[in-house]
């Protein structure tokens, strides 16, 4: 895809848009004012212990301010939804593993039923006979993993997609997660955006039916899904969320092709490191073989640097590859010719001797055999498919070999003889949809916009699912989309990424910066416990002075919360972004763990019906308990040191019993989540 489409842009009302972006500057320079006075002049150096963390994490809390200003800056609310000018087709994609048949096959009727002609398919990952046998009765087709996924990575819901797309053959496909009833207008509502040859993506929201008005577990997100996703909207940026979204079959396989290139590439660079590592050790033995040897050795190292260049310059790799390979046979067949040139000259000298028997001939007879000795072990070593981890183990092991030249020649012809161009350890070697983290939807869309392609956020609920029904089975969602979000900042970091756009840079790092924010909560936390226990003063006065920074930023964030989300009830994600602290500390360590050690993270769909067990899972809920206990314990030591005249700065008591008083409450949602046994109903009907 080259090149951006400009389409019409659906705004505010004028006068809303730039109440927006008045708060939004308000908020930002007031919060640089802030910060600025809290760095220069407010920090209490002899408690640095705790007042280091208290400004950082204050810092880490105004870009996180900064970021949602910049994405409530350009909100987009489009209006009617453009008519698409002509007929095409479409693929409806259910996909499932282990969710009940009833839930499944519910989900697959209503898709059949979708008004827009199309053919519905059921993608069962968990390859059950029961469900293949339903939906072939209700004319829906069926689609499971082949055998070629036997022993190989099967990237949960991403692989299942990957060998769905390979399977059919629609120009768009409806992706809907197993609970994800459809509307029978969402292709009509939503088609019509593909008009525009650029887009690859709409996506709508997730709704939820057995959420009663306090949803209680914070399901509905109404601010994720209207005026965040509408904010990235308008910077092109709105992302894919894995169910309720259109997608455009080419840009998904203009992504799984460039993906492809990407991963040979990657192999073929690391199979030329890999090759000048041998060729320096050969080198360095090289002197005992003869100017001959050395000359070789030249030879390639020349050719490896020319292989290496074109590479950079993106010449295809089956072209650079195959001059090498004709550069490295040309070098192999001049040191051959050499050493049989000395061979020829050694036997005419031992014609001139007397006809004395010779107990010992050293010299290059001896010199091949290492040789083929060295050749073999490097074949075997390199006899299956390595990928570029494998690549620099099998040239470890290599390098404790005796290197000749020609050794060297022919395993680095073996060596790059087994780059693997097609992929063998994946069970495709096209995978369109990113499988590099446990939720493929935003590494997918951050891909296709660095490839010129542009999404849309259509905000009209056109499927209704099932959310989680206790508290365990949220945490597992939440868990499990903190963990994919954070593998894909640490391994596509969206600031380096070619091809993004500077504000699809900064929208994509607005949702990774978020889940960091357990280490930011921890700290708010301890530091009014520090003050109120045993008057450690982070902050070297709690006077009108802090009340007159601070007091003001606060305001207006919230009139900017209250003005976009207007009839919104977003207090629920408020309450949630610092009582899950122990969850985003986690999804953090793991997701670290994963990334940069290999350690698993463990997959489960997340459960949409509650546990049978009806006790509260305080245990779930253990540091929020702990620090709840501790805040209360905190708020009494700072009243009866009040009462007593134990301080000097009673103001800052004052301020500090504010403080645990609104963690409190921002924390009392996990204790109200943990007794949730779901919506009340009445004759089936949520209350």
């Amino acid at each position: 895809m080259t090149g951006r489409h400009r389409t019409q842009r659906c705004t505010l009302p004028w006068g809303v848009r730039w109440t927006v972006r008045l708060l939004v500057v308000l908020g930002v320079s007031g919060g640089a004012n802030y910060l600025a006075w809290r760095w220069l002049e407010s920090v209490d150096w002899a408690a640095w212990w705790i007042a280091v963390p208290l400004v950082v994490a204050e810092t880490y809390s105004l870009v996180e301010t900064m970021l949602f200003g910049l994405t409530m800056w350009r909100i987009r609310r489009r209006g009617e939804p453009p008519r698409l000018p002509g007929p095409v087709t479409v693929d409806v994609f259910v996909t499932t593993y282990d969710e009940p048949l009833e839930l499944v096959m519910a989900t697959a009727v209503a898709a059949r039923a979708i008004r827009y002609p199309h053919r519905t398919w059921v993608l069962d990952d968990g390859a059950r006979d029961d469900l293949r046998t339903a939906a072939r009765a209700e004319g829906i087709g069926y689609l499971t993993r082949g055998p070629e996924w036997a022993g190989r990575p099967r990237h949960a819901k991403a692989g299942n997609l990957n060998n769905a797309l390979l399977a059919t053959d629609g120009e768009f496909l409806l992706v809907l997660d197993a609970d994800q009833v459809p509307d029978p207008a969402i292709l009509d509502r939503t088609l019509g955006y593909f008009a525009d040859p650029a887009v690859a993506l709409v996506q709508t929201p997730q709704w939820f039916t057995n959420v009663d008005d306090a949803d209680v577990l914070g399901s509905q997100a109404p601010l994720f899904y209207g005026p965040i996703q509408q904010g990235k909207d308008g910077w092109d940026a709105a992302y894919f969320c894995g169910s309720n979204a259109v997608l455009r079959r080419e840009a998904l396989m203009q992504l799984g092709v460039s993906g492809y290139v990407r991963d040979v590439e990657r192999s073929v660079r690391a199979a030329l490191r890999a090759s000048g590592d041998l060729l320096a050790r050969a080198r360095r033995e090289a002197h005992a073989h003869g100017p001959a040897g050395v000359a070789a050795l030249d030879q390639v190292g020349a050719a490896l640097g020319r292989a290496r260049t074109e590479l950079a310059a993106g010449t295809p790799v089956t072209e650079l590859t195959y001059a090498f390979h004709r550069a490295v046979d040309q070098a192999g067949r001049d040191l051959v010719a050499a050493d049989l040139a000395a061979m020829q000259a050694d036997l005419a000298a031992i014609d001139e001797l007397v006809a004395t028997p010779v107990p010992h001939l050293p010299g290059p007879a001896s010199g091949s055999a290492a040789a083929l000795r060295t050749v073999a072990t490097a074949t075997t070593l390199l006899a299956e498919p390595t990928g570029p981890a494998g690549l620099e183990a099998a040239v470890e092991r290599l390098g404790r070999s005796d290197w000749s030249p020609l050794a060297a020649i022919e395993s680095l012809k073996t060596l790059v003889t087994a780059i693997d161009v097609d992929l063998g350890d994946e069970a495709q070697p096209v995978m369109p949809l990113a499988t590099i983290s446990v939720t493929e939807d935003m590494a997918t869309s951050m891909r296709l916009h660095s490839l010129g392609w542009r999404s849309v956020f259509h905000h009209e609920v056109l499927a209704r699912g099932l959310a989680p029904q206790d508290l365990a089975g949220m945490l597992q969602q939440r868990l499990r989309w903190s963990q994919g979000t954070l593998q894909v900042m640490l391994r596509e970091n969206p600031l380096v990424q070619g091809g993004l756009t500077a504000g699809q840079r900064l929208m994509y790092l607005a949702t990774m910066w978020s889940y960091l924010s357990g280490f930011a909560t921890v700290v708010f936390l301890a530091t009014p416990m520090a003050f109120l226990f045993f008057d450690v003063r982070p902050v070297l006065a709690f006077d009108g002075e802090l009340l007159v920074r601070l007091l003001p930023c606060l305001v207006v964030n919230q009139l900017l919360a209250w003005t976009v989300g207007r009839g919104m009830r977003t207090w629920r994600a408020q309450q949630y972004s610092l009582a899950l602290f122990p969850l985003w500390i986690r999804a953090c360590v793991t997701a670290v763990g994963n990334v940069a050690f290999g350690r698993e993270l463990g997959f489960v769909v997340t459960p949409k019906t509650a546990g049978g067990d009806h006790r509260p899972p305080w245990r779930l809920i253990r540091p929020q308990l702990v620090a709840m206990g501790l805040l209360v314990a905190a708020a009494g030591a700072g009243v009866i040191r009040l009462a007593q005249g134990q301080t000097s700065l009673a103001d800052g008591v004052w301020v500090n019993l504010l403080w645990v008083a609104y963690d409190l409450l921002a924390l009392s949602i996990v204790v109200r989540a943990a007794r949730y046994r779901g919506p009340r109903t009445t004759d089936g009907v949520i209350d």
